[in-house]
């Protein structure tokens, strides 16, 4: 654990990237197998469960502290963040502890099977061994809210520079439904048969968002362009007689997603298929609110399917006969793709990304402000030329997004921020006008700058109205500027409108509140550009 503790101090204490990925390098150097598995599993998002309730921990730890409860809570509200401030409250250890990270984390499954008073004892001996580094990431591990500061695809760089295996090699093998408990570091990382397992998808291949002059791109024949959907990027694949449905979140996904089983029987054995999970009626998109409303249910019903239909939108293809196509060029992985569409018998669930034709870029510029009115969020522009590359990668493939809807709205409600922000009113619940009133109908907390911060923060603390626990109401005056990628009906606002990744675009100092936006204007851009939620 003290390896693990220096590993996670050191990855906090840096932004800067060659100096976390020697920080991996060294602790992979030195860790046992089991403890470099876990690390791996915990930077892939495959934490423990958590075994332990929060609120037992609060109080377990103040008692320790030897601090009445409300002041530990007083404290949390401060700090921002539950490990840290029991880490911080908590005395001085009273001895030391010489377990590893894969026997600490065995301990915390443990207490599954344990009462309350066993948690309670056994949680507390377990902090008196810590030193406050080590409790830390204790507290992390056990609430089940772990995060390093460093990406996936740090760490799969990392491991290539500690292994000598190429990165995208090692992507595959961390890719699919692998648990520690049923493999070894060595299996894992350095078996060289990442496909006996036949559910394993692929890395994806991100696009960045378009930021080059057009005449740094080369002609329009060289590039493919088609419309940017809003569903969940999945692959399909079909191996050995079965399909797996993977989202880009490494989750398996099948059992969710039924009405796609049937290309088990009509798609060739061997293939895997890159995509959008997206749905849709009567030939057009629907809001992705819908989709949500698949996401969380055990039960997938006929009815819930008639409600929420889906289609699997079809992007490339990424193995053909069991063949990875990935280093071929996307012209040839296209025309086989377009070919396996067609010869699939006839059905309104695998659908093809169309290609936007354009003689030049004025012409596709125009395609993408056409792009609301087809309930799409934008152009993906693809060299023909590109090989399906891992991870984020610049130069062969691009995003084109339509420019945000914005609204001028009131900050009515904030509330304080987490970790380094802890002390600081970050997050805002925003209003517009219905006649006299204001009527909440977003929340955002990104968007300004940190200076901005701390003056709206000071704004806060001056003129506040009432407080909700972390919550204060504060004197309707602040009018902001919120953009938002979509905006769709919903029963469960007062407002009755929803919107889609709400951000701060700009604080209008320069605008009275009188002259923020009303409902009804929220109402106006429902009617122009709102999905249909049926």
């Amino acid at each position: 654990m003290q390896q693990f503790a220096q590993l996670f101090t050191a990855l906090d204490q840096t932004t800067k990237t060659n100096a976390k990925v020697d920080a991996m390098v060294a602790y992979f150097e030195a860790a046992e197998d089991a403890d470099r598995l876990w690390t791996v599993a915990i930077l892939s998002h495959r934490r423990p469960k958590r075994t332990v309730k929060t609120t037992q921990l609060r109080e377990w730890a103040a008692e320790l502290s030897d601090i009445p409860l409300w002041l530990f809570e007083e404290s949390y509200h401060i700090v921002g963040d539950l490990a840290e401030t029991i880490a911080l409250l908590l005395p001085p250890p009273e001895q030391k502890s010489e377990r590893s990270l894969s026997e600490w984390i065995h301990f915390i499954r443990m207490l599954a099977d344990c009462s309350d008073e066993q948690k309670a004892a056994a949680i507390r001996e377990a902090w008196q061994g810590l030193t406050p580094a080590e409790r830390f990431v204790f507290n992390k591990l056990i609430t089940g809210g772990f995060r390093m500061g460093v990406s996936q695809k740090l760490m799969v760089r990392a491991l290539a520079k500690f292994t000598g295996i190429e990165e995208n090699v090692l992507a595959h093998r961390l890719m699919g439904n692998w648990h520690p408990d049923e493999t070894t570091f060595d299996q894992l990382i350095l078996s060289s048969n990442p496909l006996d397992d036949l559910s394993k998808p692929y890395p994806f291949y991100l696009a960045y968002a378009l930021d080059v002059d057009f005449e740094n791109l080369g002609t329009p024949a060289e590039w493919q362009a088609e419309r940017k959907w809003d569903g969940i990027r999945g692959q399909i694949i079909i191996r050995g007689g079965e399909i797996f449905v993977w989202s880009r979140g490494e989750e398996l996904v099948t059992d969710k997603f039924p009405e796609y089983h049937f290309l088990k029987e009509v798609l060739p054995d061997g293939t895997v298929l890159d995509g959008e999970i997206l749905p849709f009626k009567d030939g057009q998109p629907l809001s992705f609110n819908v989709l949500q409303t698949r996401i969380g249910r055990k039960n997938v019903t006929k009815k819930v399917m008639e409600k929420a239909p889906l289609v699997f939108m079809a992007y490339d293809l990424l193995e053909w006969q069991g063949e990875d196509w990935r280093q071929r060029p996307l012209a040839e992985r296209r025309n086989q793709l377009e070919q396996l569409v067609s010869s699939t018998p006839e059905n309104d669930i695998l659908l093809l990304s169309e290609v936007v034709e354009f003689g030049d870029w004025e012409q596709l510029a125009a395609e993408r402000e056409r792009s609301r009115e087809l309930f799409s969020e934008g152009i993906m522009l693809k060299r023909l030329d590109s090989p399906y590359q891992t991870g984020r990668k610049r130069g062969d493939w691009w995003k084109w997004k339509v420019d945000p809807l914005v609204i001028d709205a009131v900050m009515i409600y904030a509330q304080r921020g987490h970790g380094r922000r802890a002390n600081l009113y970050t997050d805002y619940t925003f209003a517009v006008w219905k006649g006299e009133e204001l009527v909440p109908f977003t929340k955002a907390y990104s968007g300004l700058t940190d200076a901005e911060i701390r003056k709206v923060d000071a704004f806060v603390k001056k003129n506040t109205r009432e407080r909700f626990g972390p919550v204060r109401s504060v004197k309707p005056e602040l009018v902001f500027e919120i953009a938002f990628e979509g905006i769709q009906v919903s029963k469960r606002h007062k407002s009755g409108i929803a919107l889609r990744f709400p951000r701060i675009s700009r604080w209008r100092q320069d605008k009275p509140k009188e002259e923020a936006n009303t409902l009804a204007d929220l109402h106006a851009l429902l009617t122009q550009y709102g999905l249909n939620n049926e």
